[in-house]
């Protein structure tokens, strides 16, 4: 009896280390997505408006711009006083 009990409290243990683990991996998405969302949403109307035959000439330079703004703000150094300095953005 006193085996059962243990054998699930280790499968309760197991899951919650999932549950961490996936936790984790979407704060890491959500940063990233923050970072290269918009980059990305350009690319993709690029894309569809391309293989529809409209020229997406102006959705490939909002991409770029995205993207540069992107490296811009990886490449800032960050601490806990610019917690905040992404607001505007």
């Amino acid at each position: 009896m006193k085996f059962v009990a243990m054998r699930r409290r280790q499968l309760g243990q197991g899951m919650m280390e999932y549950i961490i683990i996936v936790a984790l991996i979407a704060v890491a998405a959500i940063g990233v997505y923050s970072l290269f969302g918009k980059t990305v949403r350009n690319q993709t109307a690029g894309l569809a408006q391309e293989m529809a035959g409209v020229d997406a000439s102006a959705q490939i330079s909002q991409a770029k711009t995205a993207a540069s703004a992107a490296a811009v703000q990886g490449n800032a150094k960050k601490n806990m006083s610019s917690y905040n300095g992404n607001l505007d953005q």
